[in-house]
């Protein structure tokens, strides 16, 4: 699903044919025209007897109050705020957010990705929306976004089920679902492991690699084994693209990914800023058998703090679709050249980003 227009279409459409349940888990959740449609929406649902459980990012949803949420509470809905920044648990909690971007239908359908829900990420309330990729699945990949959903409301809210209700539960929460015809794996990755797994997954993906690697991300911060990987793929004369956007929404982070820049393109390695407004998709492509989308972002943040998600899929068909989308975007782009001439502020602006960029 490419951009808020298209996703929200099917979103709102999968809603409205929920027959049991909806679970909706977000980072960015704002109380404008898209949020207040999606709001209105749910509480339509619940009147309707459809259950509604709401988990929002405390932090990335701050402006989401329970006054706000009022007729969504009253219908009957189930709102909770993730790691919320009272003064009392703000200094543990205040890193460690939920980046995830989740809705499952029934257990059937399930939806992931980077859009979140605000006017910002939907062209048709804003000209300059964001440029985003979403993923609509069905089939029992859901499965693994339900658990992923149901472990997280559980330890925010720590609402459990008796024994005697697990069968019912099972059935309404993961029903029996049919393989599909494409082969993915949901990967979950937070602070509550250290082993990383989306960014060893996407390690270990660059390091197969024999053709290509394509990568779209908005907020490029490469540890040293990441960029380690990028560099030595790039040396061994791999098609190495890296598509971040011209200015991202925090001129530190934009000036910590040029940082790296130059390191890159010195081992073979071709840069391009995406032009026409802010680029948030979060994909890559390697070769024709790897392809990844989902919430996390190439960057420290992502790999380590944040709670996020990820969906691989090996396949070619997918690929050549991930492959076709990179190749539409490089339209609007400029690749990054080798000698760049920058202002003296530029120069030091990025030297100071890349001081600051483990903590970015």
């Amino acid at each position: 699903l490419i951009d808020g227009a298209q996703t929200f279409e099917s979103l709102f459409e999968a809603i409205a044919a929920a027959r049991h349940h909806v679970h909706l888990e977000y980072y960015i959740y704002t109380p404008d025209e898209l949020g207040t449609r999606l709001r209105d929406l749910l509480v339509e649902r619940l009147r309707e007897g459809i259950k509604v459980r709401l988990l929002i990012d405390s932090l990335g949803s701050k402006r989401i109050t329970r006054r706000y949420m009022r007729p969504f509470l009253d219908a009957g809905g189930q709102l909770a705020f993730f790691h919320s920044v009272r003064m009392r648990r703000f200094r543990p909690v205040v890193n460690m957010r939920t980046h995830r971007k989740i809705v499952i239908c029934d257990g059937r359908v399930g939806f992931v990705g980077g859009i979140n829900v605000c006017d910002e990420q939907d062209e048709r309330f804003r000209a300059d929306a964001w440029r985003d990729s979403h993923l609509r699945i069905e089939g029992l990949a859901v499965h693994r976004l339900q658990q992923i959903f149901l472990e997280d409301w559980h330890y925010e809210t720590g609402e459990a089920f008796d024994a005697d209700q697990v069968e019912p539960l099972r059935t309404e929460l993961a029903p029996d679902l049919e393989a599909g015809s494409h082969v993915m794996q949901v990967i979950a990755s937070g602070p509550d492991t250290e082993l990383a797994p989306i960014q060893r997954t996407m390690i270990a993906s660059i390091n197969a690699a024999s053709q290509r690697i394509w990568l779209t991300t908005p907020y490029f911060i490469p540890d040293e084994a990441s960029l380690f990987a990028l560099t030595s793929a790039a040396l061994r004369g791999i098609d190495l693209r890296i598509l971040v956007p011209r200015r991202g929404d925090s001129r530190l982070v934009t000036w910590s990914a040029r940082s790296y820049f130059d390191e890159l393109i010195r081992a073979g390695a071709k840069l391009y800023e995406y032009q026409p407004r802010m680029l948030h998709s979060k994909t890559m492509l390697v070769d024709d058998r790897y392809a990844f989308i989902g919430t996390a972002n190439f960057d420290n943040r992502s790999f380590r703090l944040n709670f996020e998600v990820s969906v691989l899929m090996y396949e070619q068909q997918m690929a050549e679709r991930f492959a076709e989308q990179f190749q539409i975007d490089l339209r609007s782009s400029r690749q990054v050249l080798r000698d760049r001439r920058l202002p003296w502020y530029a120069v030091v602006g990025e030297a100071f980003a890349r001081l600051c960029s483990p903590l970015l």
